[in-house]
């Protein structure tokens, strides 16, 4: 009897080792293969750095060879800044409503509701954006439409799912005795809610907040939509701009491999993949803060 238990034993390790020896290759591979053609940029083509990150005129195939990627990354952390703000509110509200007000009725209609946002595809925001939002935001404010607003109205509703059910998650597992222990001192229901369990589940509502501008910052497709794509730095949230993803999807296939643009294209992504390492270790420190 034990001996079948034994080998049981031994496979499950042998599966599990193996599981993490390929997630820590596949990991490792691909931060050398980003890193590795991200640095050719600056080592073989001569692109400064500081060029890169503060030019504002990109035109890889220009005379001059212009390599400024500054509207872009401003474009970028603009739509995630921005749809983190809408989303962050609608989120944390709808996770107090169901978890603190009607737990019953939000956890059987809400949370599926929310949870299903999860799983339309990008696509499908894309065009709800070009069809809802860029003609309301034409009809409302001065502009065609498209632009940070729309991109950034747009990633709100893609990263709702995301703050919302981490959010429901922290209310949910917060200790019985707490919320007891206030309504024992007399304090009504929203007093505890803003008193008490808000700041008490502060750091994991962050944590799903930064982990939502994650996914924000690396999104494409549907921002790509109602963007606009246009290389500058706007005036306003109703002009065009461009993000990192954009600009990479858009002009990755038309660049030969090993080229100075092709590397600079790179040189982007392993910015977005540096970016997506602090948000990373952002969550880390609010989970051990949270921990505490």
């Amino acid at each position: 009897m034990a001996k079948p238990h034994v080998m049981e034993e031994w496979v499950g390790r042998v599966f599990t080792t193996l599981c993490i020896v390929v997630l820590v290759v596949t990991i490792a591979a691909i931060v050398y293969f980003v890193a590795s053609r991200g640095l050719a940029t600056f080592i073989t083509n001569g692109v400064s750095l500081s060029g890169l990150l503060s030019g504002l005129k990109w035109d890889p195939e220009g005379e001059i060879p212009l390599y400024g990627a500054l509207p872009f990354i401003f474009g970028s952390f603009s739509t995630s800044l921005l749809a983190a703000v809408i989303a962050a509110p609608l989120g944390c509200c709808a996770a107090v409503f169901m978890t603190q007000i009607m737990p019953g009725l939000g956890k059987r209609v809400l949370q599926p509701v929310i949870e299903l946002l999860a799983g339309i595809p990008s696509v499908v925001f894309g065009f709800v954006g070009l069809s809802i939002v860029v003609p309301f935001l034409r009809s409302v404010f001065p502009g065609q439409g498209i632009g940070i607003a729309a991109g950034s109205i747009v990633l709100s509703f893609m990263i709702l799912p995301t703050i919302t059910t981490i959010a429901t998650d922290a209310l949910s597992n917060l200790p019985r005795g707490l919320k007891e222990g206030s309504f024992a001192l007399g304090a009504t229901r929203w007093q505890t809610i803003y008193r008490l369990v808000i700041p008490t589940t502060l750091p994991a509502l962050l944590t799903g907040v930064v982990l939502g501008m994650s996914r924000a910052f690396g999104e494409a497709l549907a921002v790509q939509m109602v963007i606009g794509n246009a290389p500058h730095i706007p005036h306003s949230l109703f002009e065009s701009a461009s993000t990192l993803t954009s600009v990479i999807t858009l002009d990755m296939g038309n660049t030969v491999m090993g080229s100075a643009h092709n590397n600079a294209l790179w040189s982007l992504a392993l910015i977005l993949l540096a970016m997506t390492f602090v948000f990373v270790f952002v969550v880390r420190f609010l989970e051990r803060r949270n921990n505490r």
